[in-house]
């Protein structure tokens, strides 16, 4: 395992502005983080596919092929990446839709560097760091790798596939692996616009574990943490 420091944090920098592009890869690198850059949505998820996941993604709002929204749909699908929506749209609908539904934040252009350093860093201290490298697989261990673009594990050797919601689950876990994770955070992170209660949260554990572990009954990686949550540990 490796624990990331802001020097090793990934930002995918996702705009049909090659200009912008250049302005925010140059700011971010100068602040210490490796950037990457696509011009569309299906070119961001294919970076994400080749890859992994970013620690960060910025993100344009009207893009062709895939607007910003409906990229962050789409990564949602899979995980809880958090994103910062950077665009020139600044009516009140697009930015209470966009920090509601997609985002945990939103700027508008034109932007000042600074600023966006000091939002991409209150974003990234919030979301605390990754105890695994999200690389395009990640192994947990030598028994469990997962791919989480590609909603599937590993498990012994055999593919397993994933639903969204459960591949996003094992995304928060695995990124907050060896803390508990509370039972309201992980609520509101998997159904942020729905009145979700613990007995469904239960539901998508119990058919994670079944699928990923030796012993559902006995699990080694998803451990309830009674009357708070859950933690997710490497396997014995």
């Amino acid at each position: 395992m490796l624990e990331t420091t802001p020097e090793t944090q990934r930002v995918l920098v996702v705009d049909d502005n090659a200009y912008t592009l250049r302005i925010v890869q140059h700011t971010l690198e100068g602040a210490g983080y490796t950037v990457s850059t696509a011009i569309s949505g299906p070119e961001g998820l294919k970076l994400i596919t080749r890859y992994g996941l970013p620690h960060l993604a910025i993100v344009d709002m009207h893009m062709p092929e895939m607007s910003g929204f409906e990229f962050c749909r789409a990564i949602h699908d899979f995980s809880d990446v958090p994103v910062i929506m950077l665009t020139a749209v600044n009516t009140e609908e697009a930015i209470v839709e966009g920090l509601e539904k997609h985002a945990e934040d939103y700027i508008v252009k034109p932007f000042n560097p600074p600023e966006l350093v000091a939002r991409v860093r209150r974003v990234l201290a919030r979301m605390e760091d990754y105890t695994y490298t999200l690389d395009s697989t990640t192994r947990i261990d030598e028994r469990l790798l997962i791919n989480f673009p590609l909603r599937e594990a590993l498990v012994d050797g055999q593919p397993v596939s994933l639903t969204p919601t459960e591949t996003k689950l094992l995304y928060i876990l695995v990124r907050n692996a060896g803390r508990i994770v509370t039972t309201d955070f992980l609520l509101n992170r998997i159904w942020p616009l729905q009145e979700a209660r613990e007995d469904r949260l239960h539901v998508h554990v119990h058919r994670l574990r079944g699928k990923i572990e030796r012993d559902p009954n006995s699990p080694d990686y998803i451990i309830a943490e009674r009357g708070v949550g859950y933690s997710f540990r490497t396997g014995g």
